[in-house]
């Protein structure tokens, strides 16, 4: 920040401000000759006072993405994670979970539906950490295993955590379901109760 900046920020700040409109009222007194000779620093010292008095300068507050916004860069990154996945070979077993997960987290994703800072953390880690990084140890594990016959195979644990984050977002569809269901109910009660 330059020196003409930090001048323009004071002339702009609150101390200069009720410093400024102090020193008014100090000229005010001058002008009908309460201060005498010593008109100067009764200005000046009504000036001092209200820049002493003034409010504190406060910081902007920070902005953050809303629910919206941060839906729109999961979206984004969801696409981009679709495209991810199209290159990579994966056995039929696995691509059907990855299918299934992929319809899910797609749905999910549609406006309207998630709103909750939870549901929103738990599917921007499903898509932006837990997916790629389980296909890709998947990848870099089956590499390896061709070195160790007879090993587990790797797409088990594949399996295993596309149906635990299947099972996690199938949670949140479970809860946007019941949310909705009880507010069909309230409006229904109202409805019905409004006739009587």
């Amino acid at each position: 920040m330059g020196t003409s900046d930090r001048l323009l920020g004071y002339v702009e700040s609150r101390k200069n401000l009720t410093g400024s409109a102090c020193g008014l009222a100090g000229v005010g007194i001058a002008l009908t000759g309460a201060a005498g000779g010593l008109w100067p620093l009764v200005i000046a010292g009504l000036y001092a006072a209200g820049a002493l008095i003034a409010p504190p300068e406060r910081p902007d507050t920070p902005r953050f993405p809303d629910a919206d916004e941060q839906l729109d860069a999961l979206r984004d990154d969801f696409t981009a994670l679709r495209a991810y996945l199209a290159e990579v070979e994966l056995p039929s077993s696995v691509r059907e979970r990855l299918t299934a997960l992929d319809a899910l987290v797609e749905a999910l994703l549609e406006p309207g539906w998630v709103s909750d800072p939870e549901h929103l953390h738990v599917l921007a880690r499903t898509v932006r950490q837990d997916v790629p990084e389980a296909v890709d140890t998947f990848v870099r594990t089956r590499w390896w295993s061709r070195f160790t016959p007879g090993a587990e195979p790797p797409e088990t644990h594949l399996e295993r955590q596309l149906a635990a984050l299947h099972e996690e977002t199938t949670a949140i569809a479970a809860a946007l379901r019941d949310a909705e269901a009880i507010r069909q109910e309230t409006h229904t009660r109202y409805v019905e109760e409004r006739g009587t």
